[in-house]
């Protein structure tokens, strides 16, 4: 009953000592998910991204540079990270679990990966901690396969998810939906389909009213195919990079009504963790672990 998981390795790069991202988490997730028993029979372990695949979503001079490592020193510092051998893996194997994921969803009704998320990719360069989008290039890929027709990315990172709507602003029936804090990073957003920008300090109920006035009239009306959902904590009070104030409570609150919204309607939906910065990295991996608890939770209820 328990949905799948995918995880590789490679989802937790080498970064140099006292570098601001917090890579540790993805492994500590892994850790948690496996202490709760969310993943009981493992992890599924996905194949890396090919230039192909990626071309579907960035242009191919990008692509290139990425997996050639030698993105130039402004892309670099856009993305935040050292773009090298290590980072590039990472990227390509987050690619590839988002994908699977979306593949086991697909099959199995919910799936998720323990990485993904990484929306401020966008077609010709990688930003914000993003090297490769890979939503985007899942859903295009489904897409081109006949796999989907429509896609619903319900994008709940604290950040506009620019680089998903960058990415899919030529495919209308891969549709965004980007609930975000609007004074919040990116200065300069690129408009998706729906972007539902926040005040400051918003606390759990407020946040939770938006989502459930927003949600199912949009799946209602769109009835698409499969959801990409971007869990991002990065809306908790204790965020560095956030200005919301979930709860814990509240980020569990939001998590199974998505994954119950979906589930109602019979939609299959595929979780990615998205953004999430703290000091401490094992609170941090904590609620990440959230979103996966809610897929068992709404799994066994249904």
């Amino acid at each position: 009953m328990i949905p799948p998981i995918c995880f590789h390795p490679a989802y937790e790069a080498s970064l140099p000592a006292g570098h601001r991202f917090p890579m540790r988490k993805y492994g500590l997730l892994a850790e948690t998910l496996l202490a709760h028993g969310l993943a009981p029979a493992g992890f599924v372990t996905p194949e890396p991204a090919d230039a192909a695949m990626l071309a579907r979503a960035h242009d191919p001079a990008y692509v290139a540079a990425v997996l050639g490592a030698a993105v130039p020193r402004e892309v670099e510092r856009a993305i935040g990270l050292p773009v090298d051998a290590s980072v590039v893996r990472r990227s390509r194997a987050s690619v590839g679990g988002t994908l699977l994921a979306a593949r086991l969803a697909l099959a199995e009704g919910l799936a998720g990966s323990a990485a993904g998320g990484s929306h401020h990719a966008r077609r010709a360069q990688g930003a914000g901690f993003c090297v490769l989008n890979d939503v985007a290039v899942a859903a295009l890929t489904l897409r081109d396969e006949g796999a989907i027709r429509r896609a619903l990315v319900v994008d709940l990172d604290v950040h506009q998810g620019d680089g998903t709507a960058d990415c899919l602003d030529r495919s209308p029936d891969l549709f965004t939906l980007s609930i975000h804090c609007e004074r919040n990073y990116p200065t300069q957003k690129i408009p998706g389909d729906l972007d539902i920008g926040l005040p400051d300090g918003l606390e759990d109920a407020a946040y939770l009213d938006v989502l459930r006035a927003r949600l199912p009239p949009l799946l209602d009306a769109l009835v698409p195919d499969l959801v990409f959902y971007n869990a991002g904590v990065d809306p908790h009070r204790d965020d560095r990079l956030g200005r919301l104030c979930l709860s814990d409570d509240g980020l569990f609150a939001r998590d199974r009504f998505v994954v119950a919204q979906a589930r109602a309607r019979g939609i299959p939906l595929v979780v990615v963790i998205g953004g999430g910065y703290a000091h401490d990295v094992a609170a941090l991996a904590g609620r990440h672990a959230l979103v996966f608890e809610a897929l068992a939770a709404e799994a066994s209820a249904g």
